[in-house]
């Protein structure tokens, strides 16, 4: 079997990027499927593997990979064997419920990750529990993997966690990157005025051409009072952040009375400082973001299956030219998800 491996732990990755031509054929334990991949996408989280994530021993090399879509190949015990023939897309997010705390629901427990904490999609073969995947029918398997992951994260911090309501001011940090644009379009498709920010003009004239109603060039200074201008100096509603502490700062005072950050990662420092007398003051919410549940992902994934709407995409690239799309990801002059096309 074919599969892209980080050789050893490095930054930068990209070096560290090989092609393996004869690793063995996994095999589905119970509760599992064999899926052959037709596509798997890149993730901020494919460099923080290869750099080495604290507290985590990854044993190198390791194949990362959290987005992938193909063919179910066989079944595991356990699993009805209907799945066989079908195109499916993977939720690498594994919620695993505490065994001493019976009848929790899934978030309640423990949150593992394909392609981090066990192998992933960056092979022609990969593995999946069956309650992890998605039935996607004829849908282009470019283009579910590159939606998958990305437009989760993305519903989750405005749908469940921010509460977003049509109408509302959203801001986005570093449009571009996958999260930031799956943001975008379902920040639109709620109905909702669109402020981005980007260190490129030729990134937020994109992001414009996509439906963003304002976009804010960021040069490293504090831009709040141009997104509060906008906003007739009100403010958004909520912001969506993925950069830390970068833009922290100009984040908090973005916010309108009552408003709400919601963040996911941090691509800069996640240790930062905050101004808390404008969050008491003006009752701020700050909420933590992380992946989504299989409710959510279907509810995400019907969008793209009814073709409300699509992810961006970048480039594609064939498995054997891997080294180039991790390179084109640690550029970070991406606009769009990073795709692998499998044989």
């Amino acid at each position: 079997m074919k599969a892209v491996t980080i050789a050893r732990q490095g930054d930068p990755v990209a070096p560290n990027i090989e092609v393996a031509s004869d690793l063995a054929d996994p095999a589905p334990g119970r509760g599992e499927v064999l899926i052959r991949t037709e596509a798997s996408s890149l993730n901020h989280l494919d460099l923080w593997v290869g750099r080495g994530l604290p507290g985590l021993k990854t044993s190198y090399p390791f194949i990362a990979g959290s987005d992938g879509c193909g063919v179910v190949e066989s079944v595991g015990e356990g699993v009805d064997a209907s799945w066989i023939g079908h195109r499916v897309v993977l939720n690498a997010a594994r919620w695993v419920c505490n065994p001493l705390l019976p009848g929790v629901l899934p978030a309640d427990g423990a949150l593992t990750m394909i392609g981090e904490h066990e192998p992933g999609t960056h092979r022609a073969m990969f593995i999946a529990p069956v309650e992890n995947i998605v039935d996607v029918g004829e849908t282009d398997p470019v283009e579910a993997a590159a939606f998958g992951l990305s437009h989760l994260t993305a519903w989750r911090m405005l749908v469940t966690r921010a509460r977003l309501q049509p109408g509302q001011w959203v801001l986005i940090t570093g449009i571009g990157g996958g999260v930031a644009l799956a943001a975008l379009n379902i920040a639109k498709w709620m109905g909702c005025p669109v402020v981005v920010t980007s260190r490129h003009q030729w990134k937020l004239d994109r992001a414009m051409e996509l439906g963003a109603d304002h976009g804010v060039l960021d040069e490293g200074e504090d831009w709040s009072r141009t997104v509060r201008g906008i906003t007739g100096k009100r403010g958004v509603d909520v912001c969506a952040d993925s950069i830390g502490t970068a833009v922290h700062a100009s984040c908090i005072r973005s916010l309108a009375r009552r408003g709400t950050f919601v963040t996911c990662g941090s691509t800069t420092q996640g240790n930062t400082t905050t101004d808390l007398t404008r969050i008491f003051w003006n009752e701020l919410s700050i909420l933590g973001s992380s992946m989504g549940d299989m409710p959510e992902f279907r509810s995400v994934l019907a969008l793209l299956m009814q073709g409300a709407m699509v992810p961006m995409i970048d480039s594609i690239w064939d498995a054997d030219e891997a080294t180039s799309a991790w390179e084109r990801l640690e550029s970070g002059e991406q606009f769009g998800k990073i795709v692998l096309r499998w044989p």
